[in-house]
């Protein structure tokens, strides 16, 4: 939701409200200190002129202090004796003066110190007279402010029309070409503000200082104009009246603050324009403070001197006064009239309903936004806007009326500094709300090398330019406080608190940004060299020891940021260490399991025993590795269960994907069959699935190997094969040589046995037993044979329980 503009009318109220609070609280302090000093003083001749009189060197009971002390200090013992009166005099009073004396009752003599009950009363007694002294100070000074006009007699309009001639020459002058140089330059300024809204962010500031350097040439060509035409045209040739220097100064002074204001609002060209107003504000704003400068600037740079010079000074303070009156009142004019505007205005900003974010928001998200605390509240903020600024307006002129000239001059100067900085402060606030909204876009080639930095980039910067916000706006407030005189913002500094204070500011900013910055620059290496699209694929190992690296160096480098950070804000780290080392001797010895299997976590990482996407057989469970960290392994295996299985467990690791493998095939036949017919068959059934089977054969590294007559089993002549595969792909291969062995042998007629049993039925006991009957087989006629298309093996394809006994196992 965009942020609010806060209006600078009701800061300004309070500004100036404090101030001249504060102005007539002061006043009255200043009187009873003086007052104070005054009678402490005055004690000490009481008490020399006393001493005197007791010595007998006075004159008499009607002799005057003065002509007694002379008399005392013509006498050498008279005199010597008052020096000792008055030592005896000043040293307990020194010694007194940092503490406060306090009248205590006789019931609190004997206390150690004043009650609280009495601190209390007499604090608030303070309080009440100084309100008192402060509102009878400010009400005289309200009844004597009719005397900044007492100065005017009405001659002052005679002199303004007699200086006018010598003036105007110079004035039309000046004016002229002023006005024909920015009428021609007009159309640049469009054409510049037009080129900056379809450009960057650098040649953008490059025509905004262009443009501001235009319109500042144009000023200086004017008035250098002025002042040639002026010396060698006007008046004596090669001089220059007073009057004439005054106008060309006040109109370079006040013409270029209007051209400070114009960079800000820029009323012709919308795309250099700082301030985030429509042209048609930008255009009232731009007109009514020129108006406003005009006034001001020409008036006390160039009116108030000639009525000071041809008049008095009286009669100067009193333009003086009454043109700060007539820009008072065109404040309030503009207030009055512009007042429904600045409330829509208001109002529009606040409302959720037309921000940003609110584009395919629930309408009734939107309005329980606007109803709100914060909302409603801002809404009567806008509805009484005007009434903040009508009551600055009448502060500032209860001190145009009722103070000099100077502290009227420092207030405005205060207003002008506030106003200054809360509108940088806007500026720069609603930069850092349009990137928080907006993020950090990165160029394309860095995305597709790091495609997680710009995501990170944007998860952290946004909460770090919340929190410049926040010391922003802590920054505006402060300075507003030192600006009236409330605090004192530079001794503070100075002091060693506050330089305690912001070097440790400072250090853990620098702090908390390297360390920041560290950690992106190690994420953003290790996504680069995770990043299968540049450079080699990285292997599993180089995946998972990256991984633990990248995890590893981010939880140590957020515990040395937090003890850098209690170092430098003034925390004793010592115990904490101490401390924390006993914590990690007691988590040591409570959690043994855990310590166990993070130590065999780390030793297997680095001997490359384990690697995500491997196959292995870990605490009796095969599968493939899907998550490998420093103190367990998670396993997935043939049927989709998955295995946590920490590391403290693990006595052995099997890995099928370390180099190669291997798929032994043990093959029964039966006892009649001749043993090298099926050694034949076996070695013709591995050569017809190489040659029917290109993906297979791509997987097979080396030939068939036979090993022969394996054991004679009960039923079945066992022979053993055995073929070199790539790692992950002999449970595949060796399913595929079953499925063709099996083909083969059924072609050859080689038996393959399988258990058998003898059937009896029983005999009847003439010897006959029940006859079975017995059909030959049906003669069918043989389809041709189809080829059905087999499942393409993958890397993960993992054994199951029957694909291996305990020599096979071995084997692999």
């Amino acid at each position: 939701m965009p942020k609010l503009s806060v209006p600078p009318s009701s800061c300004f109220a309070f500004v100036q409200a404090s101030l001249v609070m504060i102005f007539f609280a002061l006043m009255p302090m200043a009187a009873q200190s003086q007052s104070l000093f005054t009678t402490q003083s005055s004690e000490p001749a009481n008490t020399n002129a006393d001493t005197a009189s007791g010595n007998g060197t006075g004159t008499g009971a009607d002799t005057t202090p003065l002509s007694t002390l002379l008399e005392v200090l013509k006498d050498d013992a008279a005199r010597a004796a008052l020096i000792a009166d008055l030592e005896k005099t000043v040293t307990p009073q020194a010694a007194t003066e940092t503490a406060p004396v306090v009248a205590q009752s006789p019931s609190e003599s004997g206390s150690q110190g004043i009650s609280i009950g009495r601190r209390i009363a007499l604090q608030t007694q303070q309080i009440g007279e100084e309100t008192i002294a402060t509102v009878q100070s400010f009400w005289t000074s309200l009844q004597g402010g009719g005397g900044v006009f007492s100065g005017l007699s009405g001659a002052e309009i005679s002199v303004l029309v007699q200086a006018i001639p010598g003036l105007l020459t110079v004035i039309a002058i000046t004016i002229f070409l002023f006005v024909v140089l920015r009428r021609l330059a007009r159309g640049l300024y469009a054409r510049m503000g037009r080129r900056a809204e379809n450009v960057g962010i650098i040649p953008s500031i490059g025509l905004f200082i262009g443009s501001n350097i235009l319109d500042a040439l144009i000023v200086l060509l004017a008035w250098a104009a002025g002042y040639l035409i002026t010396i060698l045209a006007v008046g004596d040739f090669g001089q220059i009246g007073i009057r004439q220097s005054l106008y060309l100064n006040a109109f370079l002074l006040v013409e270029m603050t209007k051209v400070i204001i114009r960079s800000f609002l820029s009323p012709v060209a919308s795309g250099l324009r700082i301030v985030p107003v429509s042209d048609a504000a930008a255009r009232s704003l731009t007109r009514y403070l020129s108006i406003v400068v005009s006034v001001l600037g020409y008036g006390q740079l160039l009116i108030v001197p000639i009525v000071n010079q041809s008049a008095n000074m009286a009669a100067g303070a009193g333009v003086s006064a009454l043109l700060s009156v007539i820009v008072l009142l065109y404040f309030v004019y503009i207030v009055l009239r512009r007042r429904k505007d600045v409330t829509r205005w208001l109002k529009n900003e606040t409302d959720p309903a037309v921000a940003e974010d609110a584009v395919g928001v629930d309408p009734a998200a939107i309005e329980k936004a606007r109803r709100s605390v914060v909302i409603r509240t801002l809404h009567g903020v806008a509805q009484i806007w005007h009434w903040f600024a009508l009551v600055y307006i009448a502060v500032m002129f209860i001190v145009v009326m009722t103070q000099p000239a100077d502290v009227t001059l420092n207030a405005l100067v205060a207003s002008g500094k506030i106003l200054a900085a809360l509108i940088i402060a806007a500026l720069i606030s609603g930069w850092l709300a349009r990137t928080v909204h907006s993020g950090i876009p990165l160029p394309d080639d860095i995305n597709a090398k790091l495609p997680l930095l710009e995501r990170r980039i944007n998860t952290f910067v946004p909460r770090a330019f919340s929190l410049l916000r926040l010391a922003l706006l802590l920054g505006v407030l402060i300075f507003t406080l030192d600006v009236i005189g409330m605090i004192d913002v530079r001794s503070w500094l100075e002091s060693q608190v506050g330089l305690a204070f912001t070097a440790a500011i400072i250090s853990v900013g620098l702090i908390l940004t390297v360390s920041f910055g560290l950690w992106l620059a190690l994420t953003s290496f290790v996504d680069y060299k995770l990043n299968p699209e540049f450079g080699g694929i990285p292997s599993s190992r180089e995946t998972t020891l990256l991984t633990l690296l990248r995890n590893a160096v981010t939880i140590a480098l957020v515990i040395l940021t937090l003890m850098f950070v209690l170092s430098e804000i003034g925390l004793d780290i010592g115990p904490l260490l101490a401390s924390a080392g006993v914590l990690g001797l007691a988590i040591g010895f409570g959690a043994q399991k855990m310590v166990q299997d993070i130590i065999t976590g780390v030793f297997i990482q680095f001997e490359n025993v384990i690697n995500v996407g491997d196959v292995i057989t870990v605490g009796g469970t095969t599968g493939t590795v899907e998550k490998l960290s420093v103190r367990s392994v998670s396993l997935r295996d043939v049927q989709g269960v998955f295995h946590m299985i920490p590391f403290s467990t693990v006595d052995m690791v099997s890995n099928y994907m370390r180099g190669f493998a291997y798929t032994v095939t043990d093959m029964g036949i039966a006892y009649r069959e001749n043993v090298e017919d099926a050694k034949q068959a076996m070695f013709d059934a591995f050569e017809r699935m190489v040659a029917n089977e290109p993906d297979i054969a791509a997987n097979i590294i080396g030939e068939l190997e036979w090993f022969g007559v394996q054991s004679l089993g009960d039923s079945a002549v066992v022979l053993r094969t055995r073929i070199k595969t790539d790692p992950g792909k002999q449970w595949g291969i060796g399913r595929m040589f079953n499925g063709y062995l099996k083909v083969v042998f059924d072609e050859r007629g080689i038996e393959i046995p399988f258990p058998q049993q003898t059937i009896w039925l029983g005999e009847n006991k003439d010897g006959t037993t029940q006859p079975f009957k017995i059909e030959g087989p049906e003669t069918k006629t043989s389809k041709p044979e189809t080829k059905t298309p087999t499942k393409k093996i993958k890397a993960d394809d993992v054994p199951d329980s029957g694909d291996a006994d305990a020599d096979g196992a071995a084997d692999r």
